[in-house]
């Protein structure tokens, strides 16, 4: 189920006009590739808890519900955190934008294929949960998009996307990954005390 979409590219024309959002990224390659695309104190990579980066978005919207909230994770990861779908879809936030990299494969453990090259469609998923604008994109115009919603809220709720990538493996770029640095940088960005 692997598509064409460029992943770096995609991901880099996705964060272009991001302006005030939050970008929380899932474990691998979604980190490197916002990571690639430039750092930012209010980039928040996650880079040990698979399955989190949806509801850790889903949190940080919640909390800051004038702030716009984009969540780059990927297919396996989603495929762990899919129950999230449910109370994102009954909380709503309108400031919150999930777009996931589905390129059939789980990237980090070796490219074994993932569910979502077996038939389970995310999107029918994030449908079934309740969440009301869903997209499946499979060209740079609809990254483009998209990211023209991330600033914006949407009045039905959140937005799910999954960006059908092709399965190349571009050089990693790392962010930083001091976790109490990362955290109080984040947090002095969002106007926080930066302590914990």
């Amino acid at each position: 189920m692997s598509g064409t979409l460029d992943r770096r590219a995609a991901v880099a024309a996705l964060l272009r006009e991001r302006g005030e959002a939050v970008v929380i990224s899932g474990l691998g390659s979604p980190t490197y590739d916002v990571a690639a695309a430039g750092d930012d104190d209010l980039n928040f990579p996650l880079w040990g808890a698979m399955g989190g980066a949806a509801v850790m978005g889903l949190g940080l919207a919640l909390a800051q519900p004038e702030r716009p909230v984009l969540v780059v994770t990927g297919d396996g990861e989603m495929l762990m955190g899919m129950g999230s779908l449910a109370t994102i879809a009954a909380q709503a936030p309108g400031n919150l934008v999930i777009a996931v990299l589905d390129n059939g494969l789980y990237g980090e453990t070796g490219g074994q294929r993932s569910h979502t090259a077996m038939g389970t469609d995310l999107a029918a998923v994030a449908r079934g949960c309740g969440i009301a604008d869903v997209r499946v994109i499979e060209t740079m115009e609809g990254i483009e998009a998209l990211a023209r919603r991330v600033p914006e809220p949407g009045a039905t709720g959140p937005c799910f996307a999954v960006l059908r990538i092709a399965g190349a493996e571009p050089e990693r770029v790392l962010p930083p990954r001091d976790a109490a640095a990362l955290l109080g940088r984040t947090r002095k960005a969002l106007g926080l005390s930066p302590g914990i």
